[in-house]
């Protein structure tokens, strides 16, 4: 999991949460958001690489269905395609062992779809002209 700053600039990670099942880590998840002040829940999406929605991304999308019920605030999902790579690049070029990776790839791929979003939000609010 990760969270951004008040200002929607910057994402970080998070402790790993251990899943127990779509209610369970929904619950998990609005507690967290509780404790951080959020007010959106963004869910990495598992496309495939042609875009197309496969069993992975179908899973995902009923979880969000989870997630909107119990934590009672908008709930988007974002392209992650590809973000488990950049993480364990990242990490890579940081010289962080073999292990280490394996403990800390699922936050950092978590923060790199926040700031995903974030930086798409920032550029389309932007983007828009008052008048």
């Amino acid at each position: 999991m990760a969270v951004s700053d008040e200002m929607g600039l910057i994402a970080q990670t998070l402790p790993r949460i251990k899943r127990r099942g779509f209610v369970d880590d929904a619950q998990v998840v609005r507690s967290v958001a509780q404790e951080w002040q959020v007010t959106k829940v963004v869910v990495g999406l598992p496309l495939n690489m042609n875009a197309s929605v496969g069993p992975q991304a179908e899973k995902t999308l009923r979880f969000a269905g989870v997630l909107r019920t119990v934590c009672a605030m908008p709930v988007v999902t974002w392209d992650e395609r590809l973000t488990t790579r950049q993480a364990e690049r990242m990490l890579i070029g940081q010289d962080v062992r073999r292990e280490r990776r394996q403990a800390v790839i699922d936050g950092v791929a978590a923060a790199l779809i926040l700031q995903g979003y974030l930086d798409h939000e920032r550029g389309a609010k932007g983007g828009e002209s008052d008048g």
